[in-house]
């Protein structure tokens, strides 16, 4: 089976570095290719992140565009570029601009909501917006708890995203991790909003045994579920990792638990390939 990573992270950020400990990867380049030999994934999207020192993300003095930076690239990751909100004047959009210009493996942007206390839909991100809009690029915005305590749940509610898929009807949206806690709010505004997905990255944070643990509880996968089967839409939900927060296989194969051998084709490979135009 053919595998796109819809979510995965190949940046120079200590934070990584701290969560490849706890999952037992190899956070280099020659890790991430052999994990996805290994798992089947043909092609990932990378979220970009920059800090400019070690721990200050969420960092105010990062420079847009942030990007995928940990070594060289491997040829099969694509690129959403990551967006702080602090740098967003005339010097940054056109840094932007140049970039996506000079880079067709641009795909798309990443909102680190929570992480930077801007609700997403503020006036300060019109900006990636428009340029989402004229250029065809998708946006993805992180959604549900966050992984550093100096995040604001407030900011990363899912529910903040029906406001902004009605303003921006032109421009498709993935709620990454799915909202998670916040799984059923998430998947309603996928439900009711022609332009909005979800991707199950990042629900889990941790090696093979932690993963194998999760699965074995029957309350927790039920969260997990709850929200796709009230989504009733496969083609709504892309598969991603996170990583280096989890192993690849050992999570590809905890997420073909929460569906149905017939979704598989749909989550782990159509949805990306349609949204962001790659692996094709």
């Amino acid at each position: 089976m053919r595998i796109i990573d819809a979510h995965m992270h190949f940046s120079n950020v200590s934070a990584f570095y701290d969560a490849a400990k706890h999952s037992g990867v190899d956070y280099s380049r020659e890790g991430y290719l052999k994990e996805c030999e290994k798992a089947g994934i043909i092609a990932s999207v990378c979220m970009g992140l920059g800090e400019s020192a070690p721990g200050a993300f969420p960092d105010h003095g990062a420079q847009n565009p942030m990007l995928a930076d940990l070594a060289e690239n491997p040829p099969q990751i694509y690129t959403n570029i990551g967006i702080n909100p602090h740098d967003l004047g005339d010097a940054a959009i056109a840094r932007i601009l140049a970039h996506i210009d000079a880079n067709p493996r641009v795909v798309g942007f990443k909102i680190y909501a929570g992480y930077y206390h801007f609700m997403i839909h503020d006036p300060v991100y019109d900006p990636v917006y428009r340029i989402a809009t004229e250029r065809g690029l998708t946006v993805a915005i992180h959604t549900g708890d966050t992984y550093s305590e100096r995040g604001l749940l407030e900011f990363s509610h899912p529910l903040a995203a029906d406001r902004l898929a009605m303003a921006w009807r032109g421009v498709n949206f993935v709620l990454c991790h799915m909202g998670d806690p916040w799984i059923m709010d998430a998947c309603e505004v996928a439900y009711k909003n022609p332009n909005v997905f979800v991707d199950i990255s990042g629900l889990l944070a941790g090696d093979g045994a932690h993963i194998a643990a999760t699965e074995a509880r029957p309350p927790t996968m039920h969260h997990y579920t709850q929200g796709i089967n009230y989504l009733n839409n496969y083609k709504k939900v892309l598969f991603g990792t996170d990583w280096p927060l989890v192993p690849l296989a050992e999570y590809v194969n905890f997420c073909k638990k929460l569906m149905p051998p017939s979704a598989y084709e749909d989550v782990f490979y159509n949805n990306a390939a349609n949204l962001f135009g790659i692996g094709k």
